[in-house]
């Protein structure tokens, strides 16, 4: 057990100066080619959470539209809004109440969409996003 003690002792006991440089140096270069990239992830993936955002309400429009008794919401949302229970259609058998498109937006957590994009309601269903 001595011995093999004694080697490490005697032996190189670290890094020298020059080593520690060039894995500094491949560090750095790592660096600069990571560091955009995540940053154009980022912007790439905001783009596209508004644009799946946007296919899902259109898709629960039509959804809603589907289920109302004329096809078409009572009224035309033109001022631009998040707020998802604004947008209604009436119920087929008129009894139960309006359809609110907010019930047909699942994740929707409250009321409001998560991205920060605005959108506008025309009475045929067509659905315009406006980007914060």
């Amino acid at each position: 057990m001595k011995r093999f003690l004694k080697y490490f002792r005697y032996g190189q006991k670290g890094f020298t100066l020059i080593e520690l440089l060039v894995v500094i140096g491949i560090l750095g270069a790592i660096a600069a080619v990571v560091v955009p990239n995540v940053g154009s992830f980022i912007g790439r993936g905001k783009t596209e959470a508004q644009a799946t955002e946007l296919h899902n309400i259109q898709t629960s429009v039509m959804a809603m539209l589907v289920d109302s008794a004329s096809g078409e919401l009572d009224v035309a949302i033109t001022t631009a809004t998040a707020d998802m229970s604004t947008v209604k259609a009436t119920s087929p058998d008129g009894l139960t109440g309006d359809l609110l498109l907010s019930a047909y937006l699942t994740g929707l957590e409250g009321t409001s969409v998560k991205t920060g994009c605005t959108y506008t309601f025309d009475l045929d269903g067509t659905v315009t996003q406006t980007l914060p």
